[in-house]
């Protein structure tokens, strides 16, 4: 399928950038990325700041792009919470709404999801999840980005596919919703107040079966689902394929980061580190890292959504299997794999 030409919103974030790199490797791709940041990384990819909850600005910006092929949905607004409807649509409808009538060729709109499109933020869930389960009370942004599209493609010629990835982990710095980076600058600041490292959710949470979704992995099934004419108007869950309890993985965490364990002691992480930016300045200036803004490492919010949710998170990923993607990481290994990466870049010690 030779001229394609992807617009990547959000190509920043953790899943947006790895998205980016994806593409850039991939010698048939024209890439377009939506940031309001500068990247910190070298891309084929031309990047564009617009403020897309402003309308007349997107139109500005991004009106001349005719040639558009495909789409990417990448972006996120108010962090975890499934409440914020109006602006998390306004971030997709937006540019949408400027691009799908003037380029002809558009074939696809790739809509990124989640765990929260089966309720998993509100409390237990049908496990493992498949994405023909009904809804859950709303609101939830998910189902109002989901019935843009499907509303917005009846009768055209182009069609959408949603992908629904749990806690999404990889190489990105300046995208506070990272878990792994999360967990690496948790562990620096407890071994630098002399502390073990504790897991800092709820027990039930410490031994529940979860999942996470490996940025590089999410990246090829996005591509996938993208040009792939079974994966039209299709919903598919996108996990490493396997599950593990954080009781398994956090003395294999005490390891990597040289730290004695201790038995879990429930935290508010929002309230608790909130005021260890000085803490996190004296590991940078120990440590010989990176200068990053502690405020950019980590939402701490985000780990009290993950580590406090004690009943098991699987979402069944036998669609994308069946329908043809079947790649699969260890999510054990590839978290230390990649925390091992943030060290040798000096992000953390």
């Amino acid at each position: 399928m030779p001229g394609k030409k992807a617009l990547v919103i959000g190509g920043l974030g953790v899943i947006g950038r790895r998205l980016v790199q994806h593409l850039s490797d991939l010698p048939d791709w024209d890439i377009i990325a939506v940031s309001r940041r500068a990247p910190d990384f070298e891309s084929r990819a031309r990047f564009i700041s617009v403020d897309l909850l402003n309308r007349t600005e997107t139109a500005a910006r991004l009106g001349g792009l005719r040639d558009i092929t495909h789409i990417f949905y990448a972006a996120l607004d108010g962090g975890i919470r499934a409440e914020n409807v109006d602006r998390n649509l306004a971030l997709l409808a937006h540019p949408v709404e400027v691009i799908e009538p003037v380029a002809s060729g558009l074939q696809r709109v790739a809509l990124m999801q989640g765990g929260k499109a089966y309720g998993r933020h509100i409390g237990p869930f049908k496990t493992p999840a498949k994405e023909s389960d009904p809804r859950s009370m709303p609101p939830n942004f998910y189902y109002d980005q989901e019935d843009f599209l499907r509303g917005r493609a009846e009768g055209k010629s182009w069609t959408w596919t949603a992908l629904r990835p749990e806690a999404v982990g990889g190489f990105a710095v300046g995208n506070p919703l990272n878990l792994l980076l999360l967990i690496g600058v948790y562990a620096a600041v407890s071994r630098e107040l002399g502390l073990p490292f504790r897991f800092p959710g709820k027990p039930g949470a410490y031994h529940a079966l979860t999942q996470m979704t490996d940025a590089e992995l999410l990246a090829h099934a996005t591509v996938w689902a993208a040009t792939h004419a079974s994966c039209g108007n299709e919903a598919f869950n996108v996990t490493n394929g396997d599950t593990f309890r954080w009781s398994s993985l956090w003395p294999r965490l005490a390891d990597f980061f040289g730290m004695q364990t201790a038995e879990p002691q429930t935290l508010t992480l929002a309230t608790a580190m909130n005021d260890k930016g000085p803490v996190w300045d004296r590991v940078v200036q120990r440590h010989g890292l990176k200068a990053y803004h502690y405020e950019d490492m980590a939402t701490w919010e985000f780990g009290d959504f993950i580590f406090h949710t004690d009943w098991d998170v699987i979402m069944s990923d036998g669609k994308r299997f069946r329908h043809g993607f079947t790649e699969t990481f260890d999510s054990e290994d590839r978290i230390l794999e990649t925390l091992a990466r943030f060290r040798a870049e000096r992000v953390i010690p």
